[in-house]
């Protein structure tokens, strides 16, 4: 764990005593060192002393560390780093047994045509949630007339623990942008 500590100057700089120039200190289990002048350095700055922070004790709790989780927002990418605007038309199966299933999402004009040429090629599928990225190369556009005017992408889950996984993001994503779930 990093710690940020702020060290302000004295009022009266005070020089350091020769034998702790070059002696490490250490802060929190930092070592840090004291800064000097030198003769073949460029920099002719006035060495001071800080003094040693006082650092609180750390109550100790009958709670464990808990996890920092940062919130992400779920979002669905083709061109890694811009996210994908129109929302899509997703259909699930999955096996009767449970071990494996398939997701096919359609989107129809897709923002990614808007803003293709200027950013770069479609690389992938990505689904990004606060869990990480799942992702697929499975991707194909549907074109008339020479335009494009659909994406269809194909994410294949292969185990209960990948179906799990989807799901979550499935439910993040779908909070996110008022998707519901219809059976049929």
């Amino acid at each position: 764990m990093a710690t940020l500590q702020s060290l302000g100057l004295l009022s009266s700089p005070t020089p350091i005593s020769r034998s702790l120039q070059h002696q490490p200190r250490s802060i929190s289990g930092l070592a840090s060192w004291a800064v000097c002048g030198s003769a073949n350095s460029l920099f002719n700055g006035q060495s001071l002393r800080v003094a040693h922070p006082q650092v609180a004790p750390m109550r100790r709790s009958s709670r464990a560390f808990r996890p920092i989780i940062m919130m992400v927002k779920p979002t669905i990418q083709f061109i890694q780093g811009t996210d994908e605007q129109t929302i899509p038309d997703v259909r699930l199966t999955k096996s009767r047994d449970g071990t494996n299933g398939v997701a096919l999402f359609k989107f129809d004009q897709p923002s990614v045509f808007d803003t293709s040429g200027e950013v770069g090629e479609i690389t992938g599928f990505y689904m990004i949630d606060e869990e990480g990225v799942l992702q697929s190369v499975d991707v194909s556009a549907k074109f008339i007339n020479g335009k494009p005017s659909g994406i269809e992408a194909r994410y294949i889950m292969r185990s209960p623990r990948e179906w799990d996984r989807f799901m979550r993001f499935m439910e993040r994503y779908s909070n996110e942008n008022g998707l519901q779930f219809i059976k049929k």
